[in-house]
């Protein structure tokens, strides 16, 4: 027999096994990579235990070990969507909101062109927003989870999912609500005194508002593709309004007015361009 290395036989040739957590973290990651891609049903069925196995690259006897049962896995995955669920402000809202108010510099100029300036911005972004949370994996997967949880047969788990969602919602909804609060300054309005609203408050409705529009054009798709020639809210000229986009910017209206303390000038105006323009920056 020649002389030199003989190739690796047996245990030495089989590859390092892997621990029960990173197991466990080459799984969920798989299967969240799943769930991005087509979002989450009503129920799981539509997940393959043995296709997330084959994705996570890791052995069936490393996942039974970690899982002797697979409803224990999807178990843990729930929780980990949940963790998670809720999607980000949509950064291309941010550079929408600055596009319109960089093509109206002139609509800065009076307290009624402001009016105007801000009713289109509500305008376009209700459209956005809403196409954005209808076609989205990730807002199925959130409204889904929200569906479901309740549904879950073990009392524990239930109760895991629902604080881990409102931890979720109460995060996205700080970040909206400081979102509104900065429009709001920007724009030289503030909240009706005497209604209660506080900017959290209205976040939440509106975040209620959309999801109750997307829901509903499941079922009726013509919620979100018809329009409407109109100048509501004190508009001074007729626009193409979408129905998504009137419910929100009326709701947004009724919560906002001008701020009379509020004094513009160039300086003002400056501003705001500014403002805007650091809105829409990247790591905003």
């Amino acid at each position: 027999m020649a002389t030199g290395t003989l190739p690796p036989t047996g245990l030495a040739r089989r590859e390092r096994r892997l621990s029960d957590s990173e197991t466990e973290r080459r799984m969920l990651n798989a299967a969240l990579a799943i769930v991005s891609r087509s979002g989450l049903t009503v129920s799981l069925d539509h997940l393959s235990f043995e296709d997330i196995i084959r994705d996570a690259d890791v052995s069936r006897s490393a996942v039974y070990r970690r899982w002797p049962y697979k409803d224990l896995f999807f178990s843990d995955l729930v929780k980990q969507l949940a963790l998670d669920a809720t999607p980000g402000v949509v950064g291309d809202e941010l550079a929408l909101m600055q596009q319109i108010a960089a093509s109206h510099e002139d609509w800065l100029q009076t307290a009624e062109s402001r009016q105007r300036l801000l009713l289109e911005i509500f305008r376009q972004v209700s459209l956005v927003n809403f196409q954005a949370m209808r076609e989205s994996a990730s807002w199925r997967t959130y409204i889904a989870l929200h569906a479901t949880y309740m549904s879950l047969a073990d009392g524990t788990l239930r109760d895991q999912v629902r604080a881990a969602l409102e931890a979720s919602e109460l995060k996205r909804n700080a970040r909206l609500a400081q979102a509104w609060r900065e429009l709001t300054t920007l724009f030289g309005c503030r909240l009706r005194p005497g209604s209660g609203l506080t900017f959290e408050i209205m976040a939440t409705l509106l975040t209620a508002a959309m999801r109750g529009l997307v829901l509903t054009a499941l079922s009726s798709p013509e919620v979100g593709e018809r329009r409407i020639t109109a100048s509501p809210f004190g508009a001074p000229e007729p626009a193409e309004w979408s129905v998504p986009a009137l419910g929100l910017a009326g709701l947004a209206w009724a919560c906002l007015e001008p701020d009379p303390d509020v004094s513009w000038n160039a300086e003002r105006i400056a501003s705001v361009r500014h403002g805007l323009a650091e809105w829409a920056a990247p790591d905003a």
